[in-house]
């Protein structure tokens, strides 16, 4: 066997004889050698190149659960915030109530170790395995919400309703027009100071001295502030529901006609103007425009 190289060196071809066996051999081996590492060669890109598409198949997956990871993310960081402002609108909701259940213990007079509103209620109960223990938050906060808005406009109604009996508390005529001094003469049938005839007496006489407080017995408004025949210096107080207060005979009177007062408040000083025989306080009290009896309020609690 004959091989014939082309090429250059010496500007003549050169040609290799194969004749012996173990030449042959050698050869051989060159050639499959050759032809091994070609393969391989060739093996190892393909495997090469599938491991790199794994590769790059792999990160676009990673890339895609990092987007995915990210909006999972951000849904539940949305979640929070919406659970968040639900706890908050919650949290004061609670604190109406509360504030609101405060007030009514105080105005109902109520007792505040058996209502209290200032720390949380005592509960409990055994455990139960059985019961149901999957929910849905939200619709459990809702139902809550839900509740407490229509406990706190339970609780608002409630209030009106007690403020209104305590304003009519306020307003119902209760107790004495002065603070120091005596009655002098009752309502009903006596002998006139001026006349010595028997005529009716429709109110009641505190006598005192000049100068001495005058007080409102119930809240209401001044109707009348000034001058009035046989009173002398008048207050008159309409105090709703039917009921009227007159104070005559005063020295000084210090409210004005339109005026708010409270009860207990000071409103004239006493004198002795009108038909008056000396210092006191002629006190009448009106119910649907006819003077009645004022006994019963004096003698009852303010």
């Amino acid at each position: 066997m004959n091989i014939i190289f082309l090429g250059k060196f010496r500007g003549k071809p050169v040609r290799c004889q194969i004749g012996h066996g173990w030449q042959k051999l050698a050869f051989l081996g060159l050639i499959l050698t050759a032809f091994g590492t070609v393969a391989g060669t060739g093996f190892w890109w393909g495997f090469t190149s599938k491991e790199i598409i794994q590769l790059t198949e792999l990160g676009e997956k990673i890339d895609a659960e990092k987007v995915l990871i990210e909006q999972t993310r951000m849904n539940a960081q949305s979640d929070l915030d919406a659970l968040a402002a639900h706890i908050g609108q919650l949290q004061a909701n609670v604190t109406r109530l509360n504030a609101l259940g405060q007030r009514l213990v105080v105005v109902a007079k109520l007792d505040s170790d058996e209502f209290d509103f200032e720390h949380n209620p005592a509960y409990g109960g055994p455990h139960e395995p059985d019961a149901e223990t999957s929910i849905d938050l939200n619709t459990v906060l809702s139902d809550l919400n839900e509740q407490l808005q229509s406990r706190e406009q339970q609780l608002s109604l409630l209030e009106d309703v007690i403020m209104r009996s305590e304003l009519m508390k306020e307003a119902r005529p209760a107790g004495r027009p002065i603070g120091k001094g005596w009655i002098s003469s009752y309502y009903g049938k006596r002998t006139d100071p001026f006349t010595g005839k028997i005529e009716m007496h429709k109110g009641m006489d505190f006598a005192g001295k000049k100068g001495s407080d005058i007080k409102a017995v119930a809240s209401g408004v001044v109707t009348w502030s000034g001058e009035r025949y046989g009173y002398g210096n008048l207050v008159e107080i309409n105090h709703g529901n039917g009921y009227v207060t007159r104070y005559g005979h005063n020295d000084e009177i210090l409210v004005n006609t339109g005026d708010s007062v409270a009860r207990g408040q000071t409103i004239s000083k006493m004198g002795s103007t009108g038909r008056s025989t000396g210092p006191h306080v002629h006190f009448e009290v009106l119910l649907n425009d006819r003077q009645i009896d004022p006994i019963k309020f004096v003698q009852s609690k303010a």
